[in-house]
């Protein structure tokens, strides 16, 4: 600033001389000597000190700003050095991670295959069931006869409505289908079955009896005539599900005879079983 202030000052000193020889007509001589005089007037010691001031001024605000620097490029040193400990720490967090990802990537890897094996054996588990179940639906043999009579003889009816007839006297039961408490054959497996009803009894009143799947009448044995014996049979096939049930229901006002000859029967087979 004070070099400043005295370059304006020999600057105005200039200024002033220059006007003067216009005005005056001085000579250069002249000038030069007012020009010494001046600056020796404005600047003798001072100027020494003003410069020795500026040197240090300008020193001093070096050295300050060297300082700065300095401070600040530590600074930016230990944030740097900071830094770089933390990456360090989390490439090691982030390799760490990626060897815990390889080994779930293993893991996983093997319990597909195990559940991959696991699906196969249940697989083919469930094949050999079915193979052998199928086979032993293809084996197994189902059939049964049956009478009204277990002893003795007598008539069954005439009753005022139908009556599911039980019949008692069991010539065969293979498979145990039939039940000759109730009179009804439950189908153990899906297949085609073959049923037959006969009826007997003496005129004049008829003897009528029809064969049920489950709660449809689907075949009728019927004999009527005013006198004498009557004879009558039917038969049907009959596509069950397992569970499907077939029975005998005598008609309502009928009537028929049975003794030790087993002349009213009641039987049924299976022909081959259905998947």
């Amino acid at each position: 600033m004070k070099g400043l202030v005295c370059l304006l000052l020999l600057l105005e000193t200039f200024v002033c001389v220059v006007q003067h020889q216009v005005d005056g007509g001085l000579n250069e001589n002249e000038i030069s000597q007012q020009l010494r005089s001046e600056d020796g007037r404005q600047n003798p010691p001072q100027t020494d000190t003003l410069r020795d001031e500026a040197s240090t001024d300008s020193q001093q605000n070096c050295h300050l700003c060297f300082s700065d620097i300095h401070a600040a490029l530590r600074e930016l040193t230990a944030t740097v050095t900071e830094q770089k400990v933390n990456i360090r720490e989390l490439t090691a967090t982030v390799t760490e991670q990626k060897v815990n990802i390889r080994e779930l990537t293993a893991t996983v890897t093997e319990q597909k295959a195990i559940n991959r094996e696991l699906t196969a054996n249940i697989r083919a588990l469930e094949t050999r069931l079915r193979e052998e179940m199928n086979k032993k639906n293809d084996d197994r043999e189902i059939a049964f006869s049956a009478a009204l009579m277990q002893s003795g003889s007598g008539y069954i009816g005439p009753f005022t409505t139908e009556i599911t007839l039980t019949y008692r006297s069991v010539i065969t039961n293979i498979g145990n289908a039939y039940n000759p408490i109730t009179g009804v054959f439950t189908a153990p497996l899906k297949g085609a079955y073959m049923f037959r009803v006969t009826v007997f009894g003496h005129g004049p009143t008829s003897a009528a009896a029809s064969i049920y799947k489950n709660e449809e009448r689907v075949v009728i044995a019927y004999a009527h005539q005013p006198q004498g014996d009557l004879n009558s049979s039917n038969g049907v096939v009959l596509i069950l599900e397992v569970g499907d049930v077939v029975y005998v229901r005598l008609w309502s006002g009928r009537r028929i005879y049975d003794n030790v000859n087993n002349h009213s029967t009641f039987s049924g087979f299976l022909l081959f079983p259905l998947r």
